[in-house]
């Protein structure tokens, strides 16, 4: 994942259009308010399967950040799930990567 896709989902966390948190991405997912989600690359394996299984389970696209740069990202470090509930802005996220 580039700097300008991370950088678009800072905006999306200052605008409160992310959820973040393995549990709270998942229950976003399944209710399908959530339109892409994004991993961190130090993500426990246990987090990893819910997270990724939700997502295809529900066709939410599934991006992955290099270690540590997620939490960075929106300003809330250990953070290893976030979703994007905009849908434009997720939108303009995937096609940033």
């Amino acid at each position: 994942m580039n700097d300008r896709a991370l950088s678009m989902l800072g905006l999306c966390a200052r605008a409160g259009k992310l959820v973040t948190g393995e549990k709270a991405v998942v229950q976003a997912v399944r209710s399908g308010s959530c339109f892409v989600v994004l991993l961190d690359g130090g993500v426990a394996q246990n987090g990893e399967k819910a997270v990724s299984q939700a997502c295809a389970s529900h066709g939410v696209p599934l991006l992955r950040a290099e270690p540590g740069r997620l939490g960075e990202a929106i300003g809330r470090p250990g953070r290893m799930a976030a979703g994007v509930t905009d849908p434009r802005m997720a939108a303009r996220i995937v096609e940033l990567c």
